[in-house]
């Protein structure tokens, strides 16, 4: 045998050794029903890793979160999203051109009118040991072996489930039948849509198992609903036990050009949003979270269109700029939205062959109000203006209203909101 025969040779032993020490030294997290991995090739671990190696970049300072999250500060030319062939000769923006035009209203001691309970801003968990990112880089949470194995396949890692049976009823938007997602929303459409911001209440929900989740989240969206041509930015807070290991929430995003096919990812999976932050991880844990009848937090999120450069921009909390969606990379999208959505979605899968208990929002339903119920508030889109204005009019959809429901209504202090979730698997949802 020769040379390249032999470490050829070596290489396939040694690569199941070290992933069962990995598999050892990194046990998972207690408390959900994890599925066991089955067998994998060596083949399959070197094409994983030659994965790993791409969207892991080079690290100019490595911080170890309390949550176990690795976090790699990366510098920004060096990031993903510029490995995209559309952006090859991409210029950073540093910052848009233009913010929305938007009235002073305080995000803190903010309070329902119901309620005596204070709501807070909740930040993210890697802060908790005062280490950040130098000037220059941008925070990146490492993927793992573990990550991509918990997927179904490699191309799978880092996409949200292939959308094959799209229906969409004349007066509802994107509702998907026949892949398992539920929802609970509040959408407004009809109408060329330039951003949108909400403030959105953050919980723990309960998984049932490992291929599920819980998300809450901002949907901008052009395009056919029936087609293969949807565009969609996404962004807000998800617990997903397969795509992170554990249950915490976790600030997200996500995009796609073609109903969810084969274009986007979430957060930094594959190349396309460029981060221009270096304190805000995409996808790393969000802390503190909202505790039945006790101290709510929230977070605010908001996306829009530069109008100078057709970027499609994110802010996390008190106006942080987070990063942008170029305008590259889409189609409808390039030049404006034709729905917003706001709300929750959960997959069921029926592992028993029962509805899931996997929860959404807090696990309550609307009806619950105020510390118990999970709610968006402040309800705002940004017009060809490029104003900030209070979505007047809403439109609230729920598939099954026995497992998750929605409650929307409006005053002075949270302009439009709605309250909802639910438990899921209950007596009246079997």
């Amino acid at each position: 045998m020769g040379i390249v025969g032999r470490k050829r040779g070596f290489l396939s032993l040694l690569l199941p050794i070290c992933f069962a020490i990995l598999l050892g030294r990194f046990p998972m997290v207690l408390g959900l029903n994890y599925t066991e991995y089955r067998q994998v090739s060596s083949l399959r671990l070197e094409r994983i890793k030659t994965h790993l190696d791409q969207i892991n970049k080079p690290a100019v300072m490595t911080i170890e979160s309390p949550d176990g999250d690795i976090i790699d500060c990366v510098h920004k030319r060096k990031q993903p999203a510029l490995d995209h062939p559309l952006l090859k000769n991409h210029k950073i923006q540093r910052h848009p051109q233009e913010m929305p035009k938007v009235r002073m209203m305080k995000e803190d001691g903010a309070r329902d009118e119901k309620s005596n309970e204070v709501v807070k801003g909740a930040w993210q968990m890697w802060h908790q040991n005062g280490t950040r990112c130098p000037r220059g880089t941008v925070p990146i949470r490492r993927s793992t072996m573990h990550d991509v194995l918990r997927a179904k396949s490699l191309f799978d890692f880092g996409k949200k489930q292939r959308r094959v049976s799209l229906t969409r009823r004349t007066d509802a938007p994107d509702v998907v039948s026949g892949n398992g997602h539920e929802h609970a929303i509040a959408y407004t459409g009809a109408q060329e849509v330039y951003g949108a911001r909400a403030t959105i209440n953050v919980w723990d929900p309960a998984i049932q198992v490992v291929n599920e989740f819980s998300l809450s989240q901002i949907w901008i969206l052009s395009g056919s609903f029936d087609g293969s041509d949807l565009n969609s930015i996404e962004a807000g807070w998800q617990v997903s036990p397969e795509l992170y290991g554990d249950s915490r929430p976790r600030l997200f995003t996500y995009w796609t050009t073609d109903s969810y096919q084969a274009t986007g990812c979430y957060n930094l999976l594959c190349a396309g949003f460029v981060q221009t932050n270096s304190r805000i991880a995409i996808g790393a844990a969000i802390s503190p979270v909202s505790s039945f009848l006790s101290n709510q937090y929230d977070i605010t999120i908001l996306i829009w269109k530069d109008p100078k450069l057709g970027n499609w921009w994110m802010s996390f909390g008190d106006n942080t700029l987070v990063g942008y969606w170029p305008a590259e990379l889409f189609t409808h999208l390039a030049d404006y939205a034709t729905m917003v959505e706001w709300g929750g979605e959960v997959v069921n899968t029926r592992a028993n062959g029962e509805h899931t208990s996997t929860q959404m929002g807090s696990g309550h339903f609307a009806n619950d109000g105020f510390g118990k119920a999970s709610y968006f508030r402040n309800l705002e889109i940004v017009d060809a203006d490029n104003s900030l204005s209070s979505v007047q009019y809403i439109s609230t959809l729920a598939e099954n209203t026995n497992c998750y429901n929605i409650k929307s209504s409006s005053n002075n202090q949270w302009g439009t909101y709605f309250y909802y979730g639910g438990p899921g698997n209950n007596p009246q949802c079997p």
